[in-house]
This record gives C-alpha cells, sequence and structure tokens, in this order.
C-alpha cells in the first residue's frame, strides 16, 4: 500500500514505541483525549467538521475543501475502524518545521473493515494558542 501523508504541521518524527497507559507523560493523558475525539469525527465520515475541530496550524496549512477531498479520496475506501490501539506517545516540543510549541506524538495500530492488515495512524495534538489541545496533524502508513 502506498504511503498516504494528510498533514498540517509537518515534522520530522520517530516513531514512538509501545508505551503502556500507565507511563505517558502528563500532556499525554489530554492530548489523547483529544486526539481520540477528534478521531471519531474522521471516523464517522464528518471530515469538513474535523478539519474546524483542528489545531489552528492545521486549519492554515490547507483548505477545508482541499482536507475533505483527500480524506473521502484516501480515508473513507479503509472502511469502518473495526479496532484502534495505543502503541504510544511521545512528546515533543517546539519540533522542527512545525510552529513553535507543545506536541505529542501519538501511534495507533487501527484495523479498517476495508483492509486487510492493519495500518499506523499517527495523530499529533498541539495545545493551542487557547491551551486547548487539537490536532496539528494526522497520517495513516
Amino acid at each position: 500500500m502506498k504511503r498516504v501523508l494528510w498533514v498540517g504541521a509537518v515534522f520530522a518524527a520517530s516513531a514512538v514505541g509501545p508505551t503502556a497507559r500507565a507511563q505517558q507523560p502528563d500532556a499525554a493523558v489530554p492530548a489523547q483525549r483529544a486526539a481520540e475525539a477528534w478521531l471519531a469525527v474522521v471516523d464517522s465520515g464528518r471530515y469538513a467538521d474535523s478539519w474546524t475541530k483542528a489545531a489552528e496550524a492545521f486549519r492554515g496549512a490547507l483548505s477545508q475543501t482541499a482536507w475533505d477531498s483527500t480524506m473521502r479520496t484516501h480515508r473513507a475506501p479503509l472502511g469502518a475502524v473495526t479496532s484502534r490501539e495505543l502503541l504510544g506517545a511521545q512528546p515533543v516540543t517546539d519540533p522542527p518545521g512545525a510552529p513553535p510549541g507543545e506536541y505529542v506524538l501519538l501511534q495507533f495500530r487501527t484495523k479498517f473493515a476495508g483492509r486487510e492488515l492493519p495500518a499506523v495512524e499517527t495523530v499529533v495534538p498541539m495545545k493551542d494558542k487557547d491551551g486547548a489541545w487539537r490536532v496539528s496533524g494526522y497520517f495513516i502508513r
């Protein structure tokens, strides 16, 4: 399968190794909650709404129309999520190629109804200017 990349704030991120939930850094907990709430919007096919709920940096990187079109082309064919398991969480501060700030790189092993093998979803919430955690990047491989 080709690698599909949809990211608002792009930065070079190393793979996150397995991390037990109990070992997650404090910032990872609210970031993970924000990511999971955002993923629920994506999973329901409300792609334009997911753009609206994303971080300012994400919305500034691509239009709502472009995001919706990309998701309908690449994410929708994968089908419904049948399972999603957190693989790890890695806090990142001021990553190269992204606006300065606090980020958490989350990786999930996700099974989709329309794909035989699990995918790895990477979701990158950031602490937005108002202090709320919102998704600034998303990709699937």
